[in-house]
């Protein structure tokens, strides 16, 4: 999944998003409320993890925002405020979810694996592409004869080309779903992820197509 953590502690941003990177997440990492408010308008994350005292703009007006514009993505507030009115003043606004700091990661990631069924629980449990077949919750690929064992960076870029249906991914778009926006790594590294992965999904009809300065789409064989 990717996920839009807003925190003006750098040191505990950069620790989660570490975490969830760990896990296998696409990160995207914010310390300002004006500028997470304009990103979240045009991004098209999964999650939200979205701390609520933030300089320029504060978390309960951005949540606010996003559930005035209909946008219904999870949202997992943090915050030193723990007392309940708090508490609820963030779930009325829209919040999924309310971890107060300081907390453990465990408890954090158990926040986000519950907040990743609802995701997925919103559509199909699982998508199928040829002989393959994709489960959202567990993020498994599995063809005829079981799972398949394929790294967590290549099962982010087949999710991503399968979750578009068909449609062309710019090679920037898969790189942000790999790694998060304004990640420093260069664009040649989707190639290289492009390239392995088309090797593995060779034996089940499946073919990841370039369409040149255009991007990538993924289809069975015809």
């Amino acid at each position: 999944m990717r996920i839009v953590v807003v925190e003006d502690n750098i040191s505990l941003a950069k620790g989660i998003c570490y975490h969830l990177q760990d896990a296998g997440h696409a990160v995207d990492m914010l310390h300002d409320g004006t500028q997470a408010d304009a990103f979240l308008r045009g991004d098209g994350a999964d999650m939200i993890v979205l701390d609520l005292n933030l300089p320029g703009k504060d978390g309960l007006a951005i949540l606010r925002g996003l559930r005035a514009r209909g946008d219904h993505r999870p949202v997992l507030i943090l915050t030193a405020q723990a007392e309940t009115t708090d508490k609820v003043a963030g779930l009325d606004a829209g919040a999924d979810d309310y971890l107060g700091k300081p907390f453990e990661m465990q408890e954090f990631s158990a926040r986000i694996r519950a907040l990743s069924r609802r995701v997925t629980d919103i559509g199909t449990a699982s998508r199928t592409l040829g002989t393959l077949r994709f489960d959202l919750s567990t993020r498994m690929i599995e063809g005829p004869d079981g799972p398949l064992d394929i790294p967590r960076r290549e099962v982010a870029l087949f999710e991503r080309l399968l979750m578009a249906e068909g449609r062309l991914v710019t090679k920037q778009g898969l790189l942000d779903s790999l790694y998060g926006t304004g990640a420093d790594i260069g664009e040649p590294v989707v190639e290289v992820y492009v390239s392995r992965l088309r090797k593995r999904l060779q034996p089940y009809g499946v073919q990841i197509i370039v369409k040149r300065g255009m991007g990538y789409l993924i289809q069975t064989d015809t």
